[in-house]
């Protein structure tokens, strides 16, 4: 069996450390705080600032991991190179992890040297330079700094006096240590989705049915499986995400955003590991979770096929307050509710807007899914959670 450490214990960490305990793989969660999610179910732990390099080696060199998997953006990705030398498979390949945890990478990559369609785009390192960058790509633009998780940062630039307030914003949002923005034009798309992506070591590139998804803030709301998407968009972005994971190498999950427009589909942003949006997937939606998969593809397991069993749809129940020792109320009405499951994360602190669970339901294929989004919606609105 093997090792593995996990660089991230949020929630979806926490659900990949559970589908690699049932097939007896050794976890070791790392992260910033102690008690994440993730921690309180692996078998052990390690709390470092994982930006600080000489940490992270020690945190290698003491538990000496088969594996390597990345959950968060923030990490000093650059060491993944030494660690592959060592012998290590960092989840997907250090190319895929260092690539993706900076939205410059990834974005060049897939639109200079891919040449997939992208929304026009510029870069901003000061108040400056983002002037210029929107008088480039025009308004309405979509600023997001080049490193932050959860939609921190991001904001819609509309008029002239928004520029200011969008830079403060997304320097106060940016991990990492360099503070650059990406300012892209707005696109006029009518629906977005994540294109769940599994590459295999010696097998071919799976896909998932798409997730459709709504945000807000930059974070997401909610999710559901299927997504209605022709097949001719379809294709395209299934012909996208596998370029684009091909050319990132390595085996495991990726979630692939797209904007589904009138004049086509737009690449938007790529994850390296199982996407929040695909938490729907938790609700049976699948014959395997999206967390399984990962874990499939990185130990080389064989999947014979991924199908979609139901229709469902995820909803986030979040906090509304800061506090250091949240609790949670409405829990037995969520529970009573039929084809209805819920996730508590264990977050030991809250804040407004933080993702502290989520509402999961099912339904045949046959229900329209906007039935089913809202049964979600109205369920993760029977948890209030508490400061």
């Amino acid at each position: 069996m093997s090792k593995i450490v996990l660089l991230g214990s949020g929630e979806l960490g926490k659900e990949f450390v559970i589908a690699a305990q049932r097939i007896g793989q050794t976890v070791i969660a790392v992260d910033s705080y102690e008690n994440a999610p993730a921690m309180q179910v692996a078998h052990g732990f390690e709390v470092i600032n994982m930006m600080d390099g000489a940490a992270l080696d020690a945190v290698i060199a003491k538990h000496q991991p088969d594996f390597i998997v990345p959950e968060i953006e923030a990490i000093r990705t650059e060491r993944f190179y030494e660690y592959e030398k060592q012998g290590i498979v960092v989840v997907p390949s250090a190319k895929a992890a260092n690539f993706t945890m900076n939205r410059k990478a990834i974005r060049d990559l897939a639109a200079q040297e891919l040449g997939l369609k992208t929304a026009n785009y510029r870069y901003a390192t000061s108040a400056e330079t983002l002037q210029e960058a929107v008088a480039i790509v025009g308004m309405p633009c979509v600023v997001k700094p080049l490193m932050s998780s959860s939609g921190k940062g991001q904001s819609t630039i509309k008029t002239t006096e928004d520029i200011a307030k969008a830079w403060d914003y997304a320097v106060a949002g940016s991990r990492g240590d360099v503070v650059e923005l990406i300012v892209e034009a707005f696109v006029k798309f009518n629906s977005e989705i994540t294109l769940l992506t599994v590459t295999q070591n010696n097998q071919p590139t799976l896909f998932c049915a798409p997730i459709g998804h709504r945000q807000e803030r930059g974070d997401y709301q909610e999710s559901w499986q299927p997504a209605r998407v022709s097949d001719k968009d379809l294709f395209e972005a299934q012909d996208m995400a596998e370029k684009v994971t091909e050319a990132l190498g390595g085996a495991g999950l990726f979630g692939v955003e797209f904007f589904l427009a009138d004049d086509g589909v737009y690449f938007s942003e790529l994850s390296p590991r199982p996407h929040d949006t695909g938490m729907v997937t938790l609700a049976n939606t699948q014959n395997f979770n999206e967390f399984e998969l990962h874990l499939r593809a990185i130990l080389s397991l064989p999947i014979a096929e991924i199908t979609l069993e139901k229709a469902g749809a995820s909803a986030v129940i979040a906090a509304t307050a800061d506090s250091t020792a949240p609790t949670y109320s409405g829990i037995e009405k969520i529970a009573a509710l039929p084809k209805t499951d819920f996730r508590i994360f264990g977050k030991p602190t809250s804040r407004p807007y933080r993702r502290m669970g989520v509402a999961l339901v099912t339904e045949s294929l046959e229900t329209p899914i906007e039935s089913v989004i809202e049964k979600a919606k109205a369920a993760a609105k029977l948890v209030t959670v508490h400061p």
